[in-house]
Formats: C-alpha cells, structure tokens, sequence
C-alpha cells in the first residue's frame, strides 16, 4: 500500500515536468525525481542497486553522490561519511554539480578539506615510487594530479603552508624530470616502397613491334690481318626507348681486341626506338658483323 501511495505522489510531482521534457531517460534520473520527492527510501533502494552494476566513472559518481543524498536524508549520516571519503578517493578533484543543495557543497567542501591533505601525500609517494622504478609516464601523471590537488581551490589555505608547499615545488620538478625522461615513441616501421617493375624488352621475336631503325652504327676497322675468305661475329645490344644502347656484349667473338673496340663503338650507336602500340619500348637487338677485306655489317 505504501509502495503504490509512493508511486502516485511521485507521478502527481513529476508529471508536468515529464510532460514538459518527455519519459525520464535512464535510471538514475528515475533516483534523482524520486530524491527530488522526498521519496529517499525508494530512491536509495534503487540507487543501491545501480551501485551493485557496472558503470562508467561519470555515471558511478552521480550514483554516489546522489546515495550519499538519501543516506544523510534517512539519518545514516555514518555511511554517508564513508560514501563521500570514497568518492573523494576516487576523484580528489570531484566536486559535485549545481543540482546538488548549497549544504552539500559546503558537506563535500568541508570533507575535501580534511581528506586531500593526507591524499595528496599518498599520490606523491605512490609518483615518486614510480619514477624510482623509471616508470616515467606513470610518474608524470601521478605528480601533475598532485600538483592539481594542491592548486585546488579548498586547499589554498594548506597549500600554503608546509608540508603541502614542499610538496608541490618537489611534484612540479618530479613532474618536468619525468616529462623529460619519457622516451620519445619508436619511429613508425618503414614503409616499404612497392617494386617498380623493370620494363619489358622486346626482340624480333616478338609480334607487332617495329624494330629499331639505325641513325648511326659505325664498325671500328678491324686490327691485324684478316684471314682468307673473312670472318664473321655477332653482337647483341639492348637499345632503350630514346635510342640510345645501354648494354652490349659480344655473342661471336672476332677477338678480344676487336671485341671491346667494337662494344666501345657501340655505347656510341644511335636508333630510332622500337615501338609496341605506337610507344617507344627497349629492344634487344643481335647484329652480325662480318670482316673482310673491308669491314661491314
């Protein structure tokens, strides 16, 4: 009977705001209109139970808070004192929002007040220790949340004085030391640059390409005497897409002296490219020499 009574005065004080706003989003608005109610009870049943489930930290702490609302309401000011020390050890910076009563600031001031001394030295042992261990970002972090507590606006008063003054000039040289000695993140793996495909040589062998016409293809004079009835070598070159040959090698000797003369010759050489589908392409080329009385091709 109780239960049902509480319902519909919940429902008679929330209803023109719920026709103003719409349905009431997620549960802890639900325990927020009930604290707003009066109805503490059955917003800290309900509260409770979100404090049983998993939440991310933003929605963790407005259960807190909002618990700790209906704890002091209810007369359990005891648990109240223990939710509230265990929100401040979660988030020393928390301070709790406008919706909350000007009392409760002052609450949560007052305990901030007592509490963040004795934590803002647990924080810089807790850094220090990691920094002895050259763990230097987890030091960073922890000397520069020390160095915030101590800025923190219900401390001004402490942070005056010693031992909090000391700590914070320790926490902000700590602070740039460990900054310093983070090393810096490994250089990204190099990217390998893909393979550019050498281009394709043509040869006579190969259908519809024009083989390489000669503007100039010279013979060296042959060295030496030449035997009777003449001799005959045979050159292979491989002639690029501007005509030029960029490799020769000697496939039928005519001699090693005559060899490399005529291979010197031929970086000299110069042709009109071969062409495949109207492009200029490389093209190797074989080239008979025959030496008679006079050298020819």
């Amino acid at each position: 009977m109780r239960t049902t009574l509480s319902c519909l005065l919940l429902l008679v004080l929330i209803a023109p705001e719920a026709r103003a706003q719409g349905p009431i989003a997620n549960p802890i608005d639900t325990a927020r209109a009930l604290y707003a109610a009066a109805e503490y009870e059955d917003a800290l049943t309900m509260l409770e139970g979100l404090a049983a489930g998993k939440h991310g930290t933003v929605d963790r702490q407005a259960v807190e808070v909002y618990r700790t609302l209906c704890l002091i309401a209810v007369g359990r000011r005891d648990e109240a004192d223990k939710a509230i020390e265990g929100i401040i050890a979660e988030d020393p910076l928390f301070r709790p929002g406008d919706d909350v009563s000007p009392r409760m600031r002052t609450v949560f001031s007052d305990a901030r007040r007592r509490l963040l001394p004795s934590l803002i030295q647990q924080n810089y042992q807790q850094a220090k220790a990691a920094f002895d261990r050259q763990e230097y970002a987890v030091a960073a972090s922890g000397f520069k949340r020390v160095v915030d507590t101590v800025s923190d606006p219900d401390m001004t008063q402490a942070a005056a004085q010693s031992p909090l003054s000391d700590l914070r000039t320790l926490a902000t040289g700590f602070h740039d030391l460990s900054v310093k000695a983070i090393p810096p993140p490994p250089p990204p793996a190099p990217v390998a640059a893909a393979p550019v495909p050498e281009p394709r040589i043509y040869s006579g062998e190969d259908a519809k390409v024009t083989a390489p016409i000669a503007i100039q293809q010279e013979l060296p004079k042959y060295p030496g005497r030449i035997r009777p009835g003449g001799m005959t070598g045979v050159i292979e070159v491989v002639i690029n897409e501007m005509g030029m040959v960029e490799a020769a090698s000697t496939l039928v000797s005519l001699g090693a002296a005559y060899d490399e003369l005529v291979t010197a010759a031929a970086n000299r050489w110069q042709y009109y490219p071969a062409r495949a589908d109207g492009k200029p392409v490389k093209f190797r080329k074989r080239i008979q020499i025959t030496v008679a009385s006079q050298p020819g091709i």
